[in-house]
């Protein structure tokens, strides 16, 4: 089964997310901020990541510098999860590098299209 971390702190974003996953019949884990992220990295292998931008004690562009710097996470494909797509934002994301971003609110149908994509299974 395929192990999904989804850093975010809004509880209501969280549990949305979450649900469509557990649906999707991924495993998750959560963490609310950068720094639990961290920790739950340091403990688990993951195969992929959804790390929300705007987040308390350590933004996500420090935290998927520190993803990304890891030798052993690096190779992490990481997906942004921001509320502030701007045109240019999603550049900026996949320049710092994430593989892709999701914009809240979530499109169901393109969110699970956007995590099988990463994930390599098929939604048939």
């Amino acid at each position: 089964m395929k192990k999904i971390l989804i850093v975010e702190d809004n509880p209501m974003n969280m549990e949305l997310i979450l649900d469509l996953l557990e649906f999707y019949g991924y495993n998750v884990t959560k963490a609310e901020d950068g720094i639990k992220a961290l920790e739950c990295l340091v403990e688990n292998k993951f195969d992929i990541i959804l790390l929300d931008m705007q987040l308390p004690k350590m933004d996500g562009l420090e935290v998927l510098d520190r993803i990304k710097k890891n030798p052993m996470t690096a190779d992490i494909p990481v997906i942004a999860v921001t509320a502030h797509a701007m045109k240019g934002s999603e550049e900026h994301f996949i320049e710092m590098g994430c593989v892709d971003y999701v914009s809240k609110p979530i499109d169901i149908h393109k969110f699970r299209a956007l995590i099988e994509k990463y994930l390599g299974e098929d939604s048939s």
